[in-house]
């Protein structure tokens, strides 16, 4: 995918609307002026923003049963995918950071692109005060076996998790097959062949 088609697929998949790609392209332009200040992601990457991050991001709400639901973001770091997900749905994003300087970007971000639905929370995850999500995400937040045990408590049955895995899916849902229980498939990213989505709900610890 090139960055003209992963603007493209925006328009053509989401019905992105004009003004809501404008504020896109300002998120990417503030993304791309920070990453030379700290590290939110992978300078090999700035080329293909759009394809890597951006539209790697916004797939996920085609997995979500409930996109209008309230979504937990984990180590949104960048605003991958938390900001793309408040841009592209009216739905309440809640974005948990534990570095002091990402969450000044993030909220920084919501402030210049005008985003009233994100609730962007300083803090590790372990001591958050639990509250049920409609849909939990994390992009290299921890691996499978971690992101569970931390973030099961935020998790109804009814819970969708919708963790990007890269080329790992599988390897990591082998890890967790001991020790829990859940109702998944693997989507195909957009965005690279072979890099896979979990999708996950009723996620349970064995016993």
């Amino acid at each position: 995918m090139t960055e003209e088609g992963a603007r493209a697929w925006l328009a053509d998949r989401l019905s992105v609307p004009r003004g809501t790609m404008d504020r896109i392209e300002r998120f990417v332009a503030l993304l791309m002026a920070e990453a030379t200040q700290q590290n939110l992601i992978s300078a090999s990457t700035l080329p293909s923003i759009w394809t890597r991050h951006i539209v790697d991001s916004a797939q996920l709400i085609l997995c979500a049963k409930r996109p209008e639901g309230r979504w937990l973001d984990l180590g949104s770091g960048a605003g991958l995918p938390g900001i793309i997900i408040a841009l592209l749905t009216d739905a309440p994003v809640v974005m948990v950071e534990s570095r002091r300087r990402r969450v000044d970007f993030l909220r920084a971000v919501a402030e210049e692109v005008g985003l009233r639905n994100t609730d962007i929370r300083l803090a590790r995850l372990e001591t958050l005060d639990s509250f049920p999500a409609d849909t939990i995400t994390a992009r290299a937040f921890a691996p499978l076996p971690k992101l569970l045990e931390l973030a099961h408590r935020f998790s109804t049955k009814k819970t969708l998790w919708v963790l990007p895995k890269g080329r790992n899916a599988e390897a990591e849902l082998a890890d967790v097959a001991g020790t829990w229980q859940m109702m998944f498939h693997v989507e195909r990213s957009v965005t690279d062949d072979e890099a896979k989505i979990i999708v996950a709900q009723d996620v349970r610890r064995r016993r």
